[in-house]
């Protein structure tokens, strides 16, 4: 099993590559120009995976050596307004990612909702020692803010599943629940949660938007409650998706038991393994009646040449892309 890596043990550390899920809100009036210095250091220190940049901040996930990792956070700690960048710093056995990018978009976690704003209004952070004793609280609702094939790898007891295929759903989804989930009288409390924080700044500020005061959300989203909750009282239950070729984690932030569908992105179990509907690289049962049989001829050209480059010891790049980028820390 492997461990997670540490920014102030990295050297001491078990896995040989360091991943680092972070995001932060903050005030980048020219964020475009921030875009070719960060993706030079990148690429210098041979570190790969996403990084997003908006007027709004930044979010990605990236993966590397440990020291290269702390070159490239020391960078993005001295950008405006991101000294305290939110980190999750976690390990891998092998490089999760094929590639670096740094791209540029309109917000670093597409909701599609104009005036929301995490830096003027959020929800009230929930430390993950303290995140047990709210959702236990039958007077707490709580709700998943992910999309529905994130939610099925696994999720926190008592957790309201809004099976929204994008983030962008989860606004309609709320309005259109509000009254069943809230009632007429006095609102409950609200707690709402996510793979590492980010989904939630901009879900609790919505909320809070739409007039709902008493909103809490866990900090650190579900990696930093993995990390430090001992599994033994932990109310987690299942494995945590990630956007990356580890595919999810476990307690401790240990490599997990699912695979990717190279078709649709989504993880795969064992059980989705053995269905007559999975083929590797091809399709799964998720994705079959998605896709048209051109398509799968097209997943399995590729599939196949992907196993040749291996078989040369080459690195094939082909992967589908899947629309996922723009939620990479959840």
């Amino acid at each position: 099993m492997q461990t997670p890596c540490s920014e102030s043990s990295s050297l001491e550390s078990g896995t040989p590559v360091c991943v680092a899920a972070l995001y932060r809100f903050a005030p980048f009036e020219h964020f475009a120009s921030l875009r070719e210095p960060l993706l030079e250091l990148c690429t210098r220190e041979g570190i790969r995976g996403t990084l997003l940049l908006a007027a709004e901040g930044i979010n990605g996930t990236i993966a590397g050596s440990h020291e290269g990792i702390a070159r490239v956070l020391e960078h993005i700690r001295a950008l405006p307004g991101c000294a305290d960048v939110d980190v999750k710093l976690s390990g891998a056995s092998v490089m999760p990612f094929h590639r670096m990018k740094v791209r540029l978009k309109r917000e670093i976690v597409t909701m599609g909702q104009p005036g929301i704003d995490p830096l003027a209004s959020v929800g009230t952070y929930v430390e993950p020692q303290d995140w047990n004793a709210l959702i236990a609280d039958p007077g707490t609702i709580v709700i998943d803010t992910r999309n529905d094939y994130e939610v099925a790898v696994g999720t926190f007891e008592r957790a309201i599943d809004p099976k929204t295929a994008s983030f962008r759903d989860f606004p309609e989804w709320f309005r259109a629940e509000r009254e069943r989930l809230l009632g007429a009288g006095t609102p409950p409390k609200v707690a709402m949660f996510c793979t590492g924080g980010i989904r939630c700044e901009k879900s609790t500020a919505f909320l809070k938007q739409e007039g709902i005061e008493e909103v809490y959300h866990l900090k650190g989203g579900i990696l930093k409650y993995l990390e430090t909750v001992p599994e033994e009282e932990s109310l987690w239950r299942g494995e945590c998706f990630v956007f990356d070729e580890r595919v999810t984690i476990g307690h401790g932030l240990v490599e997990g038991s699912y695979g990717l569908c190279r078709a649709c992105r989504r993880p795969v179990s064992a059980e989705d393994r053995a269905s007559p509907l999975y083929e590797e690289g091809v399709s799964c049962p998720a994705c079959h009646g998605e896709r048209t049989e051109e398509q799968r001829a097209s997943y399995r050209e590729r599939h196949k040449q992907a196993a040749l480059a291996a078989a040369r010891g080459e690195e094939h790049i082909g992967a589908v892309q899947s629309g996922h980028a723009d939620e990479r820390t959840g």
